[in-house]
């Protein structure tokens, strides 16, 4: 056994879960390690467990209760490891590729898959299987952390900035995204797939089992699987053991290898799946927001002007991880606006990046851990930060959710630091020193905590989470979008008629105001002119329609809306109105978009006939008949129509044929006197 060998063993023997290992005026707590490890997983869980209630929300749909391979269970499966993530809610191509790259995520998936063949669609076992695996993250980063500051170098460095690390990560309120969110779990076991093969890693390399890194390849394939920006982590390994060994950089090349084949592997089977290269961004806002509105076409940004954005953003993570207050899941455009360097906002954030940089670099030949805690922050921030290439949004709280542990392990560090400038040179701080230091972080504990708790019940569901975050988005094209459609959507089980009525008039309101930000969201239209048809505003309801359908003459879903307007506008003015001239005007036009629709032809007989044009009622009674042979009412009219006309042969015929198919018309007949 070399002498290398014997060091690592010893010095890993000291940090035993028992009392034994308790230094002399430490309590057997601070050093237990399945107390503290048992503590943090409870707490993590713990937090979350009022989001247990819940229902599914925001991007939910797009990978659970309306993906088709998801929603087949284990027989989906293949489906999934063979598409775009989003390919099985959009079912085609185009839409599943909108932003620049594609999505491969497929473990998250086929985790769903799983729960929904065992379970069927269950919000709660989503929930529940999110803050267990938030918890074991946390308790996974806490043993990680004992082995970068180990025990043995000095007990109370190592379990303070441990436990103070993990603890601040488990309260921190800027994860509830990503836990209280179920699709947030590509986030987590994106992040534990990470840790814990860093983790096998410095066991495979302390305790020199080089078998552990068969482990550590797998552990890190499943991350990567889980979400791309694991990829980071090739990054993060190499300086993890510059930083906390004395590793040769041979033996750092080793103990990189395992990460680099399991990412050589993802990445051959991502391009495979999803092509190489980069999808050129699209012009679309919501897709890409570093696009803006110039004369009647959007246009890129300046350079300029896209650097400035995107490091106001970087500033902003920085606001919300220090104090994370106001929290919104949404700051698409322009929620986040367009930013030059007369802004002093992207002059500060610059600012405060290069100096961190700076301070990261200057510290690196010293082993500094404030540097590494720097140094990850950065690395794993860089691949969402729309830097290196665009990730659809300009920013998303999810989205720190991997660089946080930086944070976190920096304010630890500087927590032990204040304590250890307060006591003689070279000697550690004694439990009783560092109690100012737990006070302090018990305090800040306790505040994350609390937002935490209060910030979950905003995920309950689509509605709650959309109407309270337009308070703090409210110049967010998407979210004004989303509150609309989910107050229409509300309103259809709403009783009460005036009540419908509001929500329909608020919903108008949010999508005036999605406009205006967006003149060119089509959706927005789309969705506008279905409130204005619950407001039997006929006219606007066709006027926004024709919005959407001049953006996109393709898009069918407002074509068909168009001719369902039109046809309950005809219907409104026929029977409510007595307006049958307008009514043949509107019916006329629903037809040419809807020519097989049976409704639309029975009503244009209708309002023919009650004008008198008995001909022309007959030959539209005619065509609904043909449109849907199996209505007995068409049969039935089409009789009444040919009676009009002195056809009476005919009208006994049709009639008979309605009477067969449904008798209850009979006994109609013979109320209204029959013929």
């Amino acid at each position: 056994m070399s002498k290398r060998t014997k060091k690592a063993k010893k010095a890993t023997a000291a940090p035993s879960t028992g009392a034994a290992a308790t230094a002399k005026g430490f309590p057997a707590w601070f050093s237990n390690k399945r107390w503290v490890a048992g503590g943090l997983f409870a707490l993590s869980f713990l937090l979350y467990a009022n989001t247990l209630t819940h229902d599914y929300a925001l991007d939910d749909a797009i990978v659970i209760y309306n993906n088709m391979f998801v929603e087949d269970g284990l027989s989906g499966i293949p489906g999934i490891l063979t598409k775009d993530t989003f390919y099985g809610f959009f079912k085609e191509e185009g839409k599943a590729s909108l932003v620049a790259g594609g999505r491969y995520r497929p473990l998250t998936l086929v985790l769903f898959a799983l729960e929904v063949q065992l379970f069927g669609k269950s919000p709660l076992v989503g929930h529940l299987v999110n803050g267990l695996l938030y918890g074991l993250t946390t308790v996974v980063l806490y043993l990680l952390l004992l082995k970068f500051f180990r025990p043995s170098q000095g007990q109370g460095r190592a379990f303070f900035i441990a436990l103070a690390t993990s603890l601040l990560f488990a309260v921190h309120p800027i994860h509830t995204e990503v836990v209280a969110n179920i699709k947030g779990r590509d986030e987590i076991v994106a992040l534990l797939g990470s840790l814990a093969a860093l983790y096998y890693s410095f066991r495979a390399y302390m305790e020199n089992k080089p078998v552990l890194n068969i482990v550590v390849g797998l552990v890190f394939f499943l991350g990567l699987m889980s979400k791309e920006n694991s990829i980071t982590f090739l990054a993060v390994v190499p300086m993890a053991f510059y930083f906390f060994t004395k590793a040769s950089p041979g033996v750092i090349v080793r103990q990189v290898s395992p990460f680099a084949i399991a990412a050589v592997v993802f990445l051959a089977i991502r391009f495979s799946v999803l092509g190489f290269g980069l999808s050129e961004p699209t012009m679309e806002m919501m897709n890409n927001p570093f696009v803006k509105l110039e004369g009647n076409q959007y246009v890129a940004f300046t350079g300029g002007e896209r650097l400035a954005t995107v490091f106001y953003t970087l500033g902003k993570y920085i606001q919300l991880l220090v104090f994370p207050y106001i929290l919104t899941h949404d700051y698409y455009p322009r929620q986040i606006g367009v930013m030059t360097f007369g802004d002093w906002g992207a002059w500060l954030s610059l600012v405060a990046y290069v100096a961190l940089l700076v301070y990261a670099l200057r510290q690196l030949p010293k082993k500094d851990p404030m540097s590494f805690a720097i140094l990850y922050y950065l690395a794993t921030l860089s691949i969402v930060s729309n830097l290196l290439f665009p990730v659809g949004t300009h920013m998303a709280e999810r989205l720190m959710f991997m660089p946080s542990v930086g944070f976190c392990l920096a304010l630890a560090i500087l927590g032990y630091r204040w304590v250890a400038t307060r006591v003689a040179k070279g000697k550690a701080p004694a439990f009783d020193q560092l109690k100012p230091a737990l006070a302090v972080l018990a305090f800040v504990a306790l505040a994350y905590s609390v937002r935490t708790v209060l910030r979950n019940p905003a995920w309950k569901d689509n509605y709650t989470l959309f109407t309270t975050d337009i308070q703090y988005s409210p110049n967010s094209a998407k979210l004004r979008n989303a509150v609309g459609g989910e107050l229409l959507t509300q309103s259809l089980s709403v009783q009460d008629a005036n009540q419908r009525r509001n929500m329909a008039s608020q919903a108008v309101e949010h999508l005036q105001q999605a406009l205006r930000i967006h003149p060119n969201y089509k959706n927005a239209y789309l969705l506008l002119g279905n409130a204005y048809n619950y407001l039997q505003e006929y006219d606007r309801s066709i006027e926004a329609y024709k919005g959407a359908l001049s953006i996109d003459p393709n898009y069918e879903e407002a074509r068909r809306n168009m001719g369902i307007t039109y046809k309950d506008a005809g219907k409104f003015f026929g029977e409510q109105q007595n307006d049958l001239n307008r009514a043949i005007r509107y019916l006329e036009q629903a037809r040419e978009i809807m020519p097989n629709e049976y409704e639309v032809l029975r009503l244009l007989g209708v309002a023919h006939g009650i004008r008198g044009d008995r001909v022309e009622a007959m030959e539209y009674f005619t065509l609904a008949t043909q449109s849907d042979p199996n209505n007995a009412r068409g049969w039935y009219d089409l009789g009444t129509a040919h009676y009009n006309l002195g056809n009476n042969g005919l009208g006994a015929q049709y009639r008979q044929k309605a009477f067969e198919m449904d008798p209850s018309l009979r006994a109609g007949t013979e109320q209204e006197g029959g013929e």
